[in-house]
């Protein structure tokens, strides 16, 4: 397999072992030379060496100027030229609301995460509940990692129980991992209040439980939990605490936000001081209830962190974690600091969208770097600067991260951003034709349409303007009949002429849409095969005048699709029927139109 995870520019590579969930090396572990211990170091813990060391990477120009496309060039403070990954969402980022993942969905997202290029990938915590029990029981047979490291977690040792006779402690070792990442309370209010014991017994607790780890030959990471509040108001305890995990043999001392409250300029005061007074790698973990996760993490990295959690898309409780989407491209692309592979940021849009279907939640079209609408241009003044510097309304290139420029049609739109569009399209719009096609938008967009979230609609209006129409069908009329008798039904009939000749058709429906729809393709549907096809997946309506009550304009956004490809079509009516047939006959002419067109191509190039 090749070699392509987190390594460092010039730096040396990888020894890959198949697998990655056994106590053997698994990819992830072999990260250059070893340190005093045996164990290989990660990227980031090279990076934590050397700045510990004072000694430049020979490979690395972290206060270069980015290279095209990826920022502007700026002169940064020393920084680490490298960092670890590490991913929890499938522990942390599972606790948000309205998130609910399944062991099988947990597999795929352990897989994807792996196709980016994590270091670190925090499977859950087994023995808290019979998924994650599965979860682990399986990875080992059906996960395999190229360039991550699954890790388990817990927590330290109970009060009064002895670490081997500890349950969490026992599950960990059992859980087939060769890293495990364990919470310790690092805030003495917390410890006092909520675990009630001493301050002396939370240390200990620290380090029977990282000895005794140790001792079965697993890589342990502290995670501080409530570090920085702890530290605001005891740091004496705060850092007995990291002190303990240090010299019982932790890996990295992860100091965690867990409230979410500290600011950027305090992250950067507090891990400084950590840094200074540890030798083992810091690591950071910011919640977003500030909304300062990001920020938090690269002020981390600025004060010698070399090991930054998150999770994907910024998932977890109440206000989230820190957005990997966007702390790892800020990190790779504005600071020079190495986290993925090279060749793998480019996937954090794909692995982004891909991971959000699988937990079932939504894209944030504005979500930082891969969200659909953040390199989208509605303006016309922005569309036509960007024709003449890419980078004139983007700070980044969008392909670097995996996205793309759009240039969105609207009421708003100038000229260049139709010129664009048509020649997305493959459309010649001459100067009256464009004309016409902005004083149609800006008319259309007032009455209420909306047609930079109905692409299909826009092209079939971009197409009438070069003087096509549709050969498909040509309404005569349609009715629509609702009995409300004791066996509910919708009746609708569809009056078409196709090719010159006169069809009627009736077809019965659980509503008005489905039964124009019915209707439609049994009318149509023996001259073009390829509507069956051809599905309706979404069906919307927004009132847009609500203050009319029954009588408001209603808009109707269609989504359809022909198993390649989804597209969006609009109808605006003050009758929901009319607006609802608008949209309905768009998307089936939109979907011919991609039919045919294939069809042509298909004959003009045979395979």
């Amino acid at each position: 397999m090749s070699n392509d995870g987190p390594t460092l520019a010039g730096g040396p590579g990888h020894t890959h072992s198949p697998g990655g969930t056994g106590h053997t090396h698994s990819p992830g572990d072999a990260h250059g030379p070893a340190g005093a211990d045996g164990r290989h170091l990660t990227a980031g813990q090279q990076a934590h060496a050397r700045t510990k060391l004072e000694v430049p990477d020979p490979g690395s120009e972290p206060s270069s100027p980015s290279p095209d496309g990826a920022g502007h060039a700026f002169s940064f403070p020393s920084l680490p030229d490298a960092v670890d990954v590490f991913d929890t969402t499938l522990r942390d980022g599972s606790q948000q609301e309205g998130l609910s993942l399944t062991v099988g969905d947990k597999l795929r997202v352990a897989e994807q995460l792996d196709h980016l290029g994590v270091t670190f990938i925090e499977g859950g915590w087994p023995g808290a509940n019979p998924k994650d029990e599965e979860f682990f029981a399986r990875a080992p047979a059906e996960l395999r990692l190229s360039t991550s490291t699954l890790v388990a977690f817990g927590s330290t040792r109970r009060a009064g129980v002895r670490a081997e006779e500890d349950e969490t402690l026992r599950h960990l070792v059992k859980a087939q991992t060769s890293a495990v990442c364990i919470v310790a309370k690092a805030s003495e209010m917390h410890v006092v209040e909520a675990l009630r014991v001493s301050l002396d017994d939370a240390v200990a607790m620290v380090a029977d439980s990282v000895e005794f780890l140790r001792s079965n030959d697993l890589r342990v990471f502290l995670d501080a939990e409530h570090f920085f509040d702890g530290y605001k108001a005891n740091p004496g305890f705060s850092m007995r605490i990291l002190q303990a995990a240090e010299e019982a043999g932790a890996e990295a001392l992860v100091l965690c936000d867990t409230n979410g409250g500290t600011l950027p300029h305090e992250v950067q005061r507090i891990v400084s001081t950590v840094f200074d007074r540890f030798e083992t790698q810091i690591g950071v973990h910011f919640h977003n209830d500030s909304g300062c996760a990001v920020a938090n993490s690269l002020a981390g990295v600025e004060a010698g962190a070399t090991h930054v959690q998150g999770c994907v898309n910024g998932y977890g409780e109440r206000a989230g974690n820190a957005d990997l989407a966007a702390t790892i491209p800020n990190l790779s692309l504005k600071l020079r600091v190495h986290t993925i592979g090279a060749d793998r940021i480019e996937r954090l849009t794909p692995v982004s969208h891909h991971i959000a279907e699988l937990v079932n939640i939504a894209p944030a079209a504005q979500q930082p770097f891969v969200g659909a609408s953040v390199f989208a241009h509605k303006a016309g003044l922005h569309t036509s600067a960007i024709a003449r510097r890419s980078d004139a309304y983007e700070h980044i290139a969008p392909e670097l991260v995996g996205n793309g420029t759009r240039f969105v049609v609207s009421e708003m739109a100038g000229r260049s951003t139709l010129a664009f569009k048509a020649a997305e399209l493959g459309l010649e719009l001459d100067s009256d034709a464009m004309t016409s096609v902005l004083d149609s938008l800006k008319r259309l967009e007032h009455a209420g349409y909306h047609f930079e979230v109905a692409d299909g609609s826009l092209e079939l209006l971009l197409r009438n303007a070069t003087g096509w129409e549709q050969p498909f069908f040509e309404l005569e009329s349609y009715r629509v009949i609702a009995d409300h008798a004791a066996a509910r039904a919708t009746e609708a009939t569809v009056k078409v002429l196709v090719d010159g000749e006169r069809v009627v058709a009736t077809a019965e429906g659980n509503g008005p849409v489905n039964a124009l729809d019915g209707a439609l393709r049994r009318a149509i549907g023996s001259r073009f095969t390829a509507l069956d096809e051809i599905h309706l997946v979404d069906y919307r309506v927004r009132v847009l005048d609500s203050a009319k009550g029954t009588g408001s304009v209603t808009r109707v956004l269609i989504d359809s699709t022909d198993g390649d490809r989804t597209w969006t079509t609009i109808g605006v009516s003050e009758d929901i029927i009319e607006s609802s047939w608008q949209a309905l006959s768009d998307s089936i002419v939109y979907g011919l139109l991609r039919a045919t067109s294939s069809d042509h191509r298909t004959e003009e190039h045979p395979r």
